[in-house]
């Protein structure tokens, strides 16, 4: 886990050694145990690199790294599970016993395609004097990022924006990338906020050619094809199988590994897998709280997983001051507005566990791969309605009736307003028109808004054309909303799991995203994924025996509530810190909002868990820092 920078030019680049220092100094967060520089004889190409040493903790592991005998040089970001298996797999001499160097052996022996064989998550520059080229690419999930620009006849590449941003003539505000942000507090058509800012896209690779031509291509793509052959207990024991192979795989490391564990089935589950796959020696687990109440404080659950696996946990108690003292520089590490509050005690349990260790696991990827949003629920339960009045409940092969649903109709107790709003307007109506009313997110945002500043229409297309993906079958509703957010929102969420550990130079690894058991989920029936309406039901089926009664039982799961609104309307420092940001000369001046917004009242009509001020505050924030300044 690292970051890491680079150049490519068509000729010599006089000032490579500035451009280098000056990008990957701004990443040095991402890694403290050493850094490195890379420039080619005819200064055209660089590469910088800030390590975090998790394998092969020796100097000779440092990069970037060159082969000798070929000249090819790679920096690289990220964990490679499979290196052991690849390097055996490659044959002959290494000089370390890093992932690194299989990816350049890899790459000597198979050329591009050496990208299909890598298990893990990863972002990779690879120069070849041989061909003049640079290759490039990225995991098949986006959990490492890497983005680019091209400024002047040079294409800048780099794991955070922020290292792209003194290398731009001009910052300004995409704004087809803002529609998305409103609309969904994330952007889907791989542009950056930052106009000019480009990211490559997960499961994509490229390369910049000896003409300095940028070519990129899609190398992996999920298909969901269900198997209407096995039964349930077939899925559920391939499920253990593949689970216990892909824990096994995330927890090779020369350091020690922990846990994130928040309360909820996947993280609790991941621990405790993790704890019997290394009964021995010491295994720690962070969580975090809010002293406002049994709603904001979840640490009673992973006391409970501790407490049953011989595991020690740590609680982070976070408060009212902490948002304020820190929230600048949680803007600041994300690279841009994102994905709800979750992040702020996500950055404070981080900086927690950072503290004993390097390495932790993570949850991410559950919900998306076994459905576990609320919203699946209210949408299904729709179609379901319908289906029973148009009497075709019982056409085709993914079947959940509405009389299955109703017994775990009380999961959506607290979701009553977003129902509320979701049924608004009518009844029924095409799929992919009512999930995006669903996830829409910019109606809750009327009033605030200028109409004039945003343009919705490309939104709407850019997310059918998702929805609509030729690799999900077109009767399974249920595998299209999941394929939507698996496309669209865990990126999101992986953005903030990246930035929020490494802003303090700690790794998170997410054994759900391990493409094996991806490819696996996303041949189960959808009549056995969410048989019953049960959300995360094969999860529960296989694992739930695992599971303290307590997180086994429980039908109130939010995420990682936070007390935001709470606070705002309690007239403290956060109320007064929101209101000097929003009700700035500076940002009342903002084309996208409307003359006079009443920030105020919208403070007062905040719900408990509404995200409309967050949304506002962070885009503020981020374009102090990143377009103002």
């Amino acid at each position: 886990m690292c970051g890491i920078f680079g150049f490519v030019a068509a000729s010599a680049v006089a000032q490579a050694e500035k451009i280098l220092a000056t990008g990957i100094e701004r990443q040095r967060h991402r890694g403290p145990d050493g850094q490195g520089t890379w420039i080619s004889p005819d200064r055209q190409v660089g590469f910088a690199h800030m390590r975090l040493s998790i394998i092969d903790l020796s100097e000779q592991a440092s990069q970037p790294m060159r082969h000798a005998e070929s000249g090819v040089v790679i920096t690289f970001n990220g964990e490679i599970y499979n290196y052991r298996e690849l390097r055996h797999e490659i044959g002959g001499d290494f000089h370390t016993t890093s992932d690194t160097e299989v990816i350049l052996q890899a790459y000597l022996k198979w050329g591009e395609e050496c990208i299909d064989r890598l298990r893990g998550m990863f972002s990779f520059l690879v120069w070849d004097p041989r061909r003049n080229k640079v290759f490039f690419g990225r995991d098949r999930f986006g959990i490492k990022p890497l983005y680019y620009t091209e400024q002047n006849g040079i294409v800048y590449f780099a794991s955070e924006i922020k290292a792209l941003t003194p290398f731009m003539d001009q910052r300004r505000i995409c704004r087809k990338a803002l529609s998305e942000y409103f609309s969904f507090q994330f952007t889907i058509s791989g542009g950056a906020l930052l106009e000019g800012v480009h990211e490559v896209p997960a499961a994509h690779c490229g390369v910049i050619n000896e003409n300095r031509e940028l070519k990129i291509r899609r190398y992996w793509e999920i298909h969901y094809e269900p198997d209407l052959y096995h039964t349930e207990q077939y899925f559920v024991e391939r499920l253990r199988e593949l689970m216990a192979e892909s824990i096994d795989l995330h927890l090779r490391a020369d350091v020690e590994v922990g846990a994130y564990v928040s309360g909820g089935v996947d993280s609790s589950l991941l621990a405790i897998l993790a704890r019997e796959s290394r009964p021995s020696g010491p295994f720690r687990i962070f969580n975090g709280r809010f002293n406002e109440g049994a709603a904001y404080d979840e640490s009673r659950y992973a006391q409970d997983v501790a407490n049953e696996n011989g595991m020690s946990c740590y609680v982070q108690d976070i408060n009212e001051d902490d948002f304020v003292e820190n929230i600048r520089s949680i803007i600041y590490h994300l690279d841009g507005p994102i994905a709800g509050p979750g992040s702020f005690p996500q950055f404070m349990v981080s900086r927690l566990a950072a503290s004993k260790l390097k390495v932790v696991l993570g949850g991410q990827g559950g919900d998306e791969i076994f459905g576990g949003y609320a919203r699946y629920l209210v949408a299904y339960f729709e179609q379901c309605i319908k289906g029973a009045i148009e009497g075709t409940s019982h056409n085709g092969q993914f079947i959940v009736t509405y009389e299955s649903i109703i017994p775990n109709l009380v999961t959506l107790k607290s979701y009553q307003p977003l129902i509320k709003e979701f049924w608004s307007e009518g009844l029924f109506g095409p799929r992919d028109e009512r999930y995006f009313r669903l996830i829409n997110r910019a109606n809750l945002l009327g009033g605030v808004i200028e109409p004039a500043a945003v343009d919705f229409a490309p939104v709407l297309d850019a997310y059918k054309k998702i929805f609509w993906g030729d690799n999900v079958g077109p009767e399974a509703y249920f595998d299209r909303m999941t394929h939507f957010d698996f496309k669209t929102l865990l990126p999101a969420l992986l953005q903030v799991e990246d930035r929020m550990s490494m802003a303090h130079g700690l790794e998170s690894r997410v054994p759900f995203l391990d493409h094996p058991l991806v490819q696996f989920a996303a041949t189960i029936p959808p009549n056995i994924k969410f048989a019953n309406g049960e959300l995360k039901r094969l999860l529960r089926v296989a694992f739930g025996a695992r599971l303290p009664d307590s997180i086994r039982n429980r039908s109130d799961k939010m995420g990682f509530p936070v007390p935001l609104n709470q606070w705002l309307k309690s007239k403290g420092k956060a109320s007064e810190f929101v209101q000097d940001i929003l009700g700035s000369t500076r940002a009342k001046q903002r084309d996208y909002l409307t003359r006079n917004a009443d920030i105020g009242g919208m403070i007062n009509s905040q719900g408990a868990f509404n995200r409309n001020l967050w949304a506002l505050l962070s885009l503020e924030i981020w374009q102090q820092e990143f377009v103002d300044a």
